[in-house]
């Protein structure tokens, strides 16, 4: 009985001759590798501001220039992420590049830092997909222990099918995210520029911290560098391209960061604008969303 339901949950195994068919095209790939980046931009402007309130409503004016500071590093990580994927076109990332050029011990360094993200981005990601989940549905709020564990078994099992059918799976709600959250931006500044958007309150614009503002600023950008979670997964999983194999990688890449970099920009502009705070039980993106459409 459990091995007849282990083939029902996640499939037969793989011969090895099998393993072209499960090679994946750009937009395949996109939805596999984005997943993890993008779900990062849901929290990343909410982690900046709650690093900030700690000081004062006056300091999440800050929010902005720590914004424009970590996209120009993902300008950097991308450009550096896609030497790699041609100087290693077998995959191994972090680890293989390390390895090759420092050693075996900066390679286990960077293999075990990666582990240890993995597990990270898991947590933070459900959680932050189940609050999402809870803004909207509000009485699902005292189920988030449950909701969240499912979620992380749902996932689970979709990767434990395979690389093309966990494709199949994630391509929905990714390319559906993308859309939303784009249509979120794109409104929400129309509407701020024709003045129809309600705001939360008055937005600080010129924040006087005096010898604080440096150091704030920072933690800032530290916290918000949860945005740029998982932009290496692409050099990691190169291997799982058709060919050319590195072309397409990087093309898939350069995409994913332009859509990363403009949300995560765009959010954190479009809350500042708006003059949005973090609040208990529900998100950024729900009270962004409610004010919008």
């Amino acid at each position: 009985m459990w091995v007849q339901l282990k083939k029902f949950l996640i499939g037969h195994p793989l011969e090895t001759i099998e393993l072209r068919e499960q090679k994946l095209n750009k937009r395949a790939a996109l939805a596999v590798f984005a997943s993890d980046s993008l779900s990062s931009v849901a929290y990343a402007t909410e982690a900046m501001m709650l690093a900030l309130m700690g000081a004062s409503v006056v300091a999440l004016a800050l929010t902005v220039p720590a914004s424009i500071v970590i996209v120009g590093l993902l300008v950097v990580l991308v450009i550096s992420y896609s030497q790699s994927i041609y100087a290693y076109p077998t995959g191994g990332g972090d680890y293989s590049v390390a390895k090759d050029n420092l050693g075996i011990i900066p390679g286990l360094t960077a293999g075990a830092a990666l582990l240890f993200d993995y597990v990270l981005t898991v947590a933070v990601s459900v959680a932050a997909g189940i609050a999402a989940i809870t803004s909207a549905v509000p009485f699902l709020h005292k189920h988030k222990l449950g909701l969240s564990l499912l979620a992380i078994l749902l996932i689970l099992l979709a990767n434990l099918r395979g690389v093309r059918e966990s494709a199949q799976v994630f391509a929905f709600p990714v390319y559906a995210f993308i859309a939303l959250a784009f249509a979120l931006v794109i409104l929400g500044l129309i509407r701020y520029s024709t003045g129809n958007l309600e705001a939360a309150h008055a937005a600080p614009v010129s924040p006087e911290l005096g010898s604080l503002a440096f150091f704030l600023l920072l933690r800032a950008f530290a916290s918000g560098c949860t945005a740029l979670t998982g932009i290496e997964a692409i050099a990691n999983g190169v291997k799982t391209f058709r060919n050319p194999i590195s072309r397409n990688a990087s093309v898939t890449l350069f995409t994913l960061a332009g859509i990363l970099g403009s949300l995560f920009l765009g959010i954190t502009i479009l809350t500042h604008l708006s003059g949005v705070t973090p609040v208990e039980g529900e998100t950024i993106l729900s009270q962004l969303a409610r004010r919008i459409f």
